[in-house]
């Protein structure tokens, strides 16, 4: 089977040529023979790529250490469940990886608009078989996984133990899924300019492409912080590392582009914004893969230094300078049919919406790429840390977090000064009951006390907004509030769903704010010793020394803590943190040590312990007091459930004159949608 899939590797090269070859002449020469089998080129790319796919877990699984990827990235007492997820634990496999996704996402969209966009099919199809063609390429020529070494290994080198961890397992793959999620609207964006269709039609197909990509990015930068935080053992889940940057550039233009789509749909502007947004998001997610692989950075996420840098690099300006030329060269045809007619509407608070997202884009890739033109300009490295991304993104984010409640509020086209005092009364009064409360309890950090008002406000538009709906249906049909609310989402998924997402958004901007108020305490105990501290709350923390332990398990050397935790002299129970050394089957140590966090969570705050080492019969530890942490991984798994909602299929609605939505149902079921 390896073999096999060595071989297939090499065949899926050839067979990505030929659909891009075939894909691209079969539509510039209206040859549907050439379309047909550009179509099946592709499905046949996929099927080589799942081959290869298979050999490659197949060697790991069966600890083939004759090959250098596998003697590489694990051992033979590593766990099952890490051998496995060590496909995409190491440069070559990650490239495998993408390729195999992105080959499975391209059947899928190509197969699924053959007869819907038979116009924009074939260059869609061409345009991802070329993309695939570079990764397939790169695959083979720079990071081959079935590279064999001159010499079998008794055993392999393992896998990095940071990596060693359930986020870490799921992390990664649900950032390559947002990642070449964004590689299908650009083809098809591509394919729009060349055939110069840029009217909606377009749009309907990209749209739940983009909300998979954004759905998929937000789960795995939502797990990559929780990772960070469970794991690295710096009490924090979000450091404006360059990785991280990375990931989120691409979530914040395809966030903004899912807003403007909407725009263009009901009144036909912001074009030029969607087609630009739609591929700025897949450059955005090929720089962030030439960043982490081309080791010109330095991150606790980058893969060292290789030749698949360059190839990144190339492939990245040839991308952008194609891009450039197709929208430069398009520019009447994005000419936008209708004008914003008033600074105060529904479309200028999607635009300010976009502009926000827009520069906290620029500032976020600005930050994560000067310390590298630095040192080409200057020959040393500048270093930019968080202060410079809290000083700029803060008040922009704090911007955004305002706009969230105020873009439903507004009225299209025009608002008039009566609809704005009605929408605006009941969420702005929202705001400042939550401002003054939390003043008057003592609160005085101003970046904390403005975004607790602005999440007051936003809540309730959000509130305001269901409230609407549900009553409406209840005064109608007598349902009870559970049905109402059901129903009410089912009805307009994209409407409510959206809230859902904003809600979630709530709920991370109020505990991004909790870390205003975040003490750290550095602390050393000897075995029976009491240590006594104050949380941010005002609570009396002591805790116990039950002495440092050490012992041996699978693959690793444990040195351990125990801590007897008590609040306000109430028992919390024993909470433990400890340092780890990985051997391998010979017991030979593999890596730098590593940490496991000891954490207590609660609603409120989380007590976190790290075990930073042990000197004589001393423990030297860190203890953090993180107040509401636990709702940054609840605030993302809502923005996950509103998207998905978002994108549930759900039935096509025939837009009335009045502005209401007809639907299959009968007429008194009719609903506002405005």
């Amino acid at each position: 089977m390896i073999l096999i899939g060595e071989l297939s590797l090499w065949v899926a090269l050839l067979m990505a040529a030929w659909a891009a070859i075939t894909s691209f002449a079969g539509g510039s020469l209206g040859r549907e023979d050439l379309i047909t089998s550009g179509r099946r080129g592709l499905y046949v790319t996929t099927l080589m790529v799942i081959l290869a796919s298979v050999g490659l877990w197949t060697a790991l699984l069966s600890h083939d250490f004759s090959l250098s990827y596998v003697a590489g990235h694990t051992s033979a007492n590593m766990p099952r469940v890490y051998v496995f997820t060590a496909f995409w634990g190491g440069q070559a496999g990650s490239m495998l990886f993408w390729a195999l996704i992105l080959s499975c996402y391209s059947s899928i969209a190509i197969w699924s608009v053959r007869e819907k966009a038979r116009e924009l099919a074939p260059f869609a199809c061409g345009t991802l078989a070329l993309i695939l063609l570079f990764f397939i390429a790169t695959t083979c020529f720079k990071a081959n996984p079935f590279d064999r070494l001159a010499f079998v290994p008794a055993d392999g080198k393992g896998m990095n133990p940071q990596l060693q961890n359930p986020g870490m397992a799921i992390h990664p793959p649900n950032l390559y899924l947002g990642y070449v999620a964004t590689a299908i609207p650009f083809a098809f964006a591509i394919a729009a300019l060349i055939t110069r269709k840029l009217d909606a039609s377009w749009l309907l197909v990209v749209r739940r492409w983009s909300l998979i990509s954004w759905f998929f990015l937000t789960v795995g930068i939502t797990l990559g912080m929780w990772w960070a935080y469970v794991e690295l053992g710096w009490s924090g889940y979000w450091a404006w590392d360059p990785v991280e940057n990375a990931s989120f550039l691409p979530w914040l233009t395809g966030t903004a582009f899912l807003h403007s789509i909407m725009i263009q749909e009901k009144r036909g502007m912001l074009r030029k914004w969607n087609v630009v947004l739609v591929v700025t998001t897949f450059l955005l997610a090929i720089f962030g893969t030439f960043i982490t692989r081309s080791g010109i950075i330095e991150s606790v996420h980058s893969f060292a230094q290789s030749p698949v840098g360059t190839w990144f690099a190339t492939f990245f300006f040839a991308a952008t300078g194609a891009t450039i030329y197709f929208v430069a060269t398009r520019l009447k045809d994005l000419e936008a049919t209708a004008v914003l007619e008033s600074m105060v509407s529904r479309e200028a608070a999607f635009l300010y919406n976009n502009l926000v997202l827009v520069g906290i884009a620029f500032s976020v890739l600005w930050g994560t790429l000067f310390p590298i033109l630095s040192e080409w300009v200057r020959g040393s490295k500048i270093t930019v840390g968080p202060p410079f991304f809290n000083t700029v993104n803060i008040p922009l984010g704090l911007l955004l977090l305002a706009l969230t409640g105020i873009g439903p509020l507004i009225a299209w086209r025009k608002a008039s000064t009566s609809n704005l005092k009605r929408q605006f009364i009941f969420p702005t009064a929202s705001g400042v009951v939550v401002g003054v409360v939390l003043f008057a309890l003592g609160m005085r950090n101003y970046h904390a006390l403005i975004a607790y008002t602005l999440a007051g406000f936003v809540s309730g538009t959000i509130g305001q907004e269901f409230y609407k709906g549900i009553g409406a249906r209840r005064s109608i049909h007598g349902e009870g509030l559970f049905v109402a609310v059901v129903r009410l989402i089912a009805r307009n998924r994209r409407r409510y769903g959206g809230y859902i997402v904003h809600a979630g958004i709530v709920i991370l901007f109020s505990a991004f704010a909790g870390l205003a108020f975040k003490k750290d305490h550095d602390v050393q105990i000897k075995a029976g010793e009491t240590k006594v501290l104050v949380d941010p709350l005002g609570h009396t923390w002591r805790f116990v020394s039950q002495g440092v332990s050490t012992s041996e398990t699978l693959n690793r050397f444990v040195t351990a803590i125990g801590l007897e935790v008590f609040r306000d002299d109430v028992r919390q129970g024993i909470l433990t943190s400890e340092k780890r050394q990985y051997f391998d089957s010979n017991k030979q140590p593999q890596f730098e040590p590593s940490t496991e966090v000891g954490i207590r969570t609660s609603a409120m705050l989380d007590l976190y312990v790290v075990l930073a080492g042990v000197r004589d019969d001393t423990a030297e530890l860190r203890i953090s007091f993180n107040p509401l942490v636990v709702w940054v991984w609840i605030g993302g798994m809502i923005m996950a459930i509103g998207g998905l909602i978002v994108m549930w299929p759900q039935a096509e609605r025939r837009r009335a004159p009045s502005g209401y939505v007809a639907t299959l149902a009968p007429a008194h079921e009719l609903v506002t949608a405005e």
